[in-house]
């Protein structure tokens, strides 16, 4: 039973969710009680949610019927673009960028992490996402106690900064971001397609407000850019008891 989306009172508000941290403990599946308060606040606003990962990982966390019980879907930061359960566009960096372009990027960073010296090298040096290039100069398929010594040494040697920078001069055409994140890796992307991307979609609608509430909202983290954006008014949660707690304050009591 869907709540009747025509007596919506606040049919000028917009407000964006992220996942992990926000909607969900971190990597863990939406509690019960989270997808009951989201159905009573899509009965007064409109509900968008706006993660990096993609759409069967948001389904994981969020449940199949994820496209359903939101308005606004963007799994990749929108990328992958839903409205009303339906796509709308799909964009990739095989089409952004160009078999030649990706190949160089490819070849380079092979040759690259071939003479850097580290103390352990594993495997999955490289993947190829579709919004993105993860790059690993330890390699993903390594242990956890291998990834947890590589941050150690990382800390102190710079492996990844290092790396970040040559490549930021060696592709300064691209327009690319590169995004130190996690233990062992750093993602590379053309620059703009962090969690803003999704507002092109909604812009289209003229919201009177449009409310975005992320938990990595410091400048690095990857809610930063989407929470600072003058689009946006931006709320910064440590966990989704506390997006329950300012959402009803702000738009049910």
């Amino acid at each position: 039973d869907q709540p009747d989306m025509t007596k919506r009172s606040r049919e000028s508000t917009l407000v964006l969710f992220d996942v992990d941290g926000t909607l969900t403990a971190p990597r863990k599946v939406v509690t019960p009680e989270m997808l009951e308060f989201l159905k009573k606040l899509r009965g007064v606003v409109t509900v968008g949610v706006v993660g990096g990962s993609d759409l069967p990982k948001a389904q994981e966390q969020l449940g199949d019927n994820f496209l359903e019980i939101v308005d606004w879907g963007f799994p990749e930061n929108g990328l992958n673009a839903f409205k009303d359960g339906k796509s709308i566009e799909v964009q990739s960096l095989k089409k952004h960028l160009g078999e030649d372009n990706i190949k160089k990027l490819v070849n380079w960073t092979l040759k690259y992490l071939a003479d850097v010296e580290i103390p352990v090298k594993r495997g999955t040096f490289l993947e190829f996402r579709n919004g993105m290039i993860n790059i690993s100069p330890v390699g993903r398929n390594c242990s956890q106690e291998e990834r947890d010594a590589f941050e150690q040494y990382d800390k102190v040697h710079q492996i990844r900064s290092k790396m970040v920078s040559l490549m930021e001069t060696e592709f300064a055409d691209l327009n690319l971001k590169f995004s130190i994140g996690g233990q062992i890796s750093f993602d590379v992307f053309p620059i703009g397609w962090d969690k803003t991307y999704c507002l092109r979609f909604v812009e289209q609608e003229k919201y009177g407000e449009i409310h975005f509430f992320g938990d990595k909202t410091a400048p690095g983290g990857n809610d930063h850019e989407i929470y600072e954006d003058p689009r946006t008014i931006g709320h910064s949660v440590t966990s989704p008891e506390e997006t329950m707690k300012i959402c009803t304050e702000l738009f049910l009591s």
